[in-house]
């Protein structure tokens, strides 16, 4: 495996070099990462040389829309779809919601979608809402109370003829558990039901595949993946044009239109174009050889995912060793993602002010993932402590973070 240039990645994030933060160690990160420079230099210069109404006649005009079109095309690359098959949207969460209402308009009466209770909210309050007003069934496929584990075979005794959509989370926000996202869609599929993916938590830890993954829609949130606050719906170019279209009536035919119904912010869907140079520029630096664009986000993932479940070992070792301490989600670092959440008998907020006088960026409370906790027995109102790192935190962060937790747990 290649050596990870850490110095390299810290460069590539201007935050770390700024007066409040550089001495800090950032552990909520799944709330949402650094932005890479790249991002930050495009969005500075679409607001100083191009902040007009784009695909116009006029240059600056065109050179935006030109901008906007790239990170489309790129990101589109990176996670092997095609370029109309990448919908920007204000958040994840929105983007639900305008989705949610297509299917209400688009299902019959009478059929079912499943739901979990492993999710955020952004991905299961929009379609619970359906059984209230668009006359739909909603079922629960619920996680193990002791682990939060989702059993695939509890799912196949929820799944029939009626069910037309399954919606579940690629990773846990609050777990850290990774899901087979590709055995799911499978079995979905098997009944003729669409699978809908919310990849916010997984995809900072590395860009998926998704047409290997099987997934019919794919949510994730580039604020989360080093970029700015946009949310990105990932669709199947055919399921688009059968779902209705939710953007103005003159625009239907325009895929990328179709579930936009207020403008696009033309400034951040240019920049996230910065996303794409990241991982470029991760995969220029480590690796030799051309690849094409899925094949480059490819290697990097393997370089994160690696990266990662080094800096997390001794974090998972030191909560294993302090067996009073309740850590959800599975215990062991290659067996997760490096967000970890810590059940405590006061509230994770109160925790996380305390380590914040030691340097430590983390956050409590419960991230929009109440059914997680009510599953699992925890108070929502207490929440969690929740420790999220990326593959830019260093060994000698995580060293300094077990040093704060050892002193205030």
């Amino acid at each position: 495996m290649v050596a990870f240039d850490a110095d390299f990645v810290r460069n590539q994030f201007p935050a770390f070099r700024q007066k409040n933060l550089r001495d800090k160690v950032f552990c909520e990160n799944a709330g949402g990462s650094y932005a890479c420079r790249y991002v930050i230099w495009r969005i500075h210069r679409h607001y100083n040389e191009r902040k007009v109404q784009p695909y116009g006649a006029f240059p600056a005009s065109q050179i935006a829309g030109e901008e906007m079109d790239e990170a489309r095309i790129r990101l589109a690359g990176h996670l092997g779809v095609g370029r109309d098959e990448v919908h920007f949207g204000p958040s994840t969460t929105a983007n639900s919601y305008v989705l949610a209402q297509a299917f209400r308009q688009w299902l019959p009466k009478g059929t079912a979608i499943i739901v979990t209770d492993q999710d955020h909210e952004a991905n299961s309050g929009p379609w619970r809402r359906l059984a209230t007003d668009g006359g739909v069934e909603i079922r629960e496929w619920r996680m193990d109370p002791a682990t939060g584990h989702l059993d695939p075979d509890a799912l196949a005794r929820l799944l029939d003829e009626r069910v037309r959509l399954v919606c579940f989370p690629h990773a846990s926000n609050i777990l850290g558990e990774v899901n087979d996202v590709a055995a799911i869609c499978r079995m979905a599929r098997g009944v003729g039901a669409l699978t809908c993916v919310d990849g916010v938590s997984y995809a900072p830890h590395g860009f998926p595949d998704i047409r290997r993954l099987g997934a019919d829609i794919y949510l994730f949130s580039t604020y989360k993946t080093f970029g700015p606050h946009q949310g990105v719906m990932v669709m199947r170019r055919e399921l688009a044009h059968r779902l209705p279209n939710q953007g103005h009536w003159f625009n239907a035919e325009d895929t990328i239109k179709r579930f936009n119904p207020a403008g696009p912010d033309h400034g951040q869907v240019a920049a996230c174009a910065g996303i794409s140079d990241y991982i470029d520029a991760l995969y220029d630096h480590h690796f030799l050889g051309g690849r094409d664009a899925r094949g480059r986000a490819d290697k990097v993932a393997e370089l994160i995912r690696a990266q990662e479940t080094a800096i997390l070992g001794p974090l998972m070792d030191y909560l294993a060793g302090r067996p009073g301490l309740r850590v959800l989600g599975p215990r062991m670092a290659d067996a997760r993602l490096p967000t970890v959440s810590i059940a405590l008998s006061e509230p994770g907020a109160q925790v996380a002010a305390r380590l914040a006088r030691y340097g430590i960026l983390a956050g409590g409370g419960d991230f929009y993932a109440r059914r997680v906790l009510q599953a699992m027995g925890v108070d929502p109102a207490r929440g969690v402590l929740r420790l999220s790192l990326l593959h830019y935190t260093l060994p000698e962060e995580v060293d300094r973070l077990i040093t704060a937790l050892d002193s205030e747990l």
